[in-house]
């Protein structure tokens, strides 16, 4: 209980019951005597029944509220479809909360329940993006630095972003007036006749002073989102189902994180579990839209240096390091020694050469065991050399998003050289 008040910023509620679990702890017996104790009890006791039934009428307030609230002047809109740059698009299962203007008790409860906007969407089929929420859980997670890995702690404490974000991609910004405060989808794109392509969103409006119950407006909604992306006639077919079970119903969410490309399936094997890590970091779900137009990622590319010790290191990206296996980044060393490239079915004539590299990581001399790597990664005809570079292309993007580590490297065409597109004006060896 302690944690659970810590978390909702309560600092009063958090030190009583942070001193009543050293109280009651089992490990070291207080001594209070028996008589002390049985008060001790029935005082915390009565405290906590208290407690709940505070907590349970306030509850029961946040949504006995808007029955009591006068009405909204604000009329619904006869045609909730709104146009978008597309840049305003969203993902096919996502609703975002958009505001011109402040609700604060939609804010507040919001923010203090985000666990009633997840339920909700989970019962429609939908993913409920709430932007200030999802902004603190990207900067608590490191997405944020992961995307763009040359923001530092400083400028990541900066990044804000509001509930009216998207509004600024209207086609006609006119229309922000309509969107009080509710939620938008993506229905459609199309052309428009300025030959740019345009995202068609339906607004929801959604309002504490309607004088409708919110648990009412949000049922509505959904109904109506239903009945629009599925159509009246199979709506009456769901009405002898319980709200409950239009999760079901519907088509199973789509997989919202972006699909990596088609490796060989080698490469795959070894990619697997650092696929997963990024589809983590990514939040699946997420409108990849909205977490690029967050940070607007650029070509900022950081310096990479090889130390004296033959560390890699980029000192523009927090003085990240990337760590590989020795032949693995004698591999690496060798392509960054040759921004021309090399094709795979040359490598014979740079064997001696990654020989040379591969002793100065292994300076106690190469083994048996060692040779035997170097003969194999520069025979064309194994697999070896493919599943280095798969090595090196996951240190990279372990560390941060491909849209940067994709300079750093190795890649190329089948049947071409293979490099490291990195300007080589950024490489530093020491």
């Amino acid at each position: 209980m302690a944690y659970r008040y810590y978390q909702n910023q309560k600092m009063v509620a958090t030190w009583v019951f942070g001193i009543l679990a050293l109280l009651f702890q089992p490990i070291y017996k207080i001594a209070l005597g028996r008589t002390v104790w049985n008060m001790v009890d029935v005082i915390v006791a009565l405290l906590l029944i208290a407690l709940f039934i505070m907590e349970w009428r306030n509850s029961r307030k946040d949504y006995v509220k808007y029955q009591t609230l006068p009405p909204d002047d604000h009329p619904e809109l006869e045609d909730n479809k709104v146009e978008f740059q597309l840049k305003g698009k969203l993902a096919p299962k996502e609703l975002v909360y958009v505001a011109s203007e402040e609700d604060k008790a939609l804010t507040e409860l919001f923010e203090a329940h985000p666990e009633m906007l997840e339920g909700w969407g989970k019962m429609i089929g939908f993913q409920i993006v709430y932007l200030p929420l999802l902004l603190k859980r990207l900067k608590d997670k490191k997405v944020l630095q992961y995307r763009a890995p040359y923001l530092g702690d400083e400028e990541l404490k900066g990044i804000e972003i509001g509930n009216d974000f998207l509004l600024q991609y209207l086609d006609n910004p006119g229309d922000k007036n309509k969107l009080k405060h509710g939620f938008i989808r993506t229905e459609n794109i199309y052309r428009g006749d300025d030959g740019k392509d345009k995202a068609i969103n339906r607004f929801y409006p959604l309002s504490s002073t309607s004088g409708e119950p919110l648990a009412d407006q949000l049922h509505r909604i959904g109904k109506q989102i239903f009945t629009e992306r599925y159509g009246q006639e199979r709506y009456l077919e769901q009405q002898s189902r319980t709200f409950d079970d239009w999760g079901d119903a519907t088509p199973k969410t789509e997989d919202l994180g972006s699909t990596p490309q088609k490796e060989e399936e080698t490469i795959d094997n070894l990619m697997e579990e650092i696929r997963e890590r990024i589809a983590k970091l990514r939040q699946r779900g997420i409108a990849e839209s909205i977490l690029e137009q967050l940070i607007h990622p650029d070509d900022r590319l950081s310096r990479l240096v090889v130390t004296k010790d033959n560390r890699i290191v980029l000192p523009d990206y927090q003085n990240m390091e990337i760590k590989m296996e020795p032949i693995v980044k004698a591999v690496y060393l060798l392509f960054l020694k040759h921004p021309e490239g090399i094709t795979f079915k040359c490598l014979p004539d740079y064997r001696q050469e990654l020989a040379e590299i591969y002793t100065k990581l292994r300076p106690m001399g190469l083994t048996d065991k060692a040779l035997q790597s170097i003969e194999d990664v520069t025979n064309p005809l194994l697999n070896s050399i493919n599943e280095k570079c798969a090595r090196i292309r996951g240190a990279f993007l372990g560390e941060f998003d491909e849209y940067m580590a994709k300079y750093y490297y190795i890649e190329g065409k089948r049947g071409e050289a293979k490099k490291i597109t990195l300007p080589r004006d950024l490489v530093v060896w020491e």
